[in-house]
């Protein structure tokens, strides 16, 4: 992950910042969506000082993405004010946009604040069952065996059969495997990429519908992100999912990012394609 995260500067042109990276190897074929998310933060930060940070972005998946092939971002450089900056990003490969982005920044300052509590009797880490790979859809296992973060749903994973009430929530824990760096630009970047990892499920289980289903057709449509306190994705996260509507082949998944202290860290927002196979 750090790697893909650790773009290549390849100049400013006259309107732009050019960055390059890679992907990571993936067993569908497709360049994981949150893993062009986060990169597309990094880039559009390394246009702007350590000081101003992400609080809020909002982009769209325009084509699926080959992971054999190099990815290219380009940043506009839209507003610089005295304490918000906006940045445009996006991702290209073979001269074809994948991702679009406009994303804002901010210096860190004083205000208001209030968060919505992270809701009690909520197993704990410790609490919940261990990852189990035998459960993994078998094309999936080499991504699960080789994933850079640990993910525990509560009640229980959808990757082979719905177990329980089939409801529109769930709560997931999610955490780097591996230390990361105290960079702080690192670890929001880190958050993005976890945050389009499970978004999906609320509007699955809901129906009753596992990660294995024949003919299952799953894609993010757009998303949309903010950041409200710094955290360390090294350390567990609860990440509080739920789906308010679905309808014609679209759902939306709605989640709350807390610390294990019951901080409010971030809230997402992300419209999906299902289509399930009518037989």
């Amino acid at each position: 992950m750090l790697t893909v995260l650790d773009l290549r500067d390849a100049g400013a042109r006259t309107t732009e910042d050019i960055f390059t990276g890679v992907s990571q190897p993936m067993p569908f074929g497709r360049v994981y969506g949150g893993q062009v998310l986060a990169q597309s933060i990094v880039a559009a930060s390394r246009t702007l000082p350590l000081e101003r940070a992400v609080h809020s972005m909002h982009g769209y998946f325009l084509r699926p993405g080959d992971p054999r092939d190099a990815l290219t971002f380009s940043v506009d450089r839209i507003h610089d004010g005295r304490s918000f900056s906006t940045r445009r990003t996006q991702a290209f490969q073979a001269g074809v946009p994948i991702f679009s982005m406009i994303a804002s920044f901010q210096d860190e300052d004083p205000g208001l604040e209030h968060h919505e509590p992270m809701p009690e009797g909520v197993p704990t880490p410790e609490e919940l069952p261990p990852f189990d790979a035998s459960a993994v859809h078998p094309l999936s296992r080499r991504m699960f065996a080789d994933r850079p973060v640990d993910v525990l749903h509560v009640p229980s994973p959808i990757y082979t059969e719905v177990e329980g009430a089939h409801v529109p929530r769930q709560a997931v824990w999610m955490r780097a495997r591996r230390a990361l760096p105290d960079d702080p630009a690192v670890h929001r970047a880190a958050l993005a990429y976890l945050s389009d990892l499970t978004i999906q499920e609320p509007i699955m289980r809901a129906h009753g519908i596992a990660w294995s289903l024949p003919g299952l057709k799953v894609a993010s449509l757009d998303h949309a992100m903010w950041w409200h306190r710094p955290a360390r994705v090294d350390d567990w996260l609860l990440y509080v999912q739920e789906s308010p509507n679905a309808r014609g082949g679209r759902g939306l998944s709605t989640g709350r990012i807390y610390t294990r202290a019951g901080e409010l860290v971030a809230s997402v927002a992300q419209e999906v394609m299902v289509r399930v196979p009518r037989d």
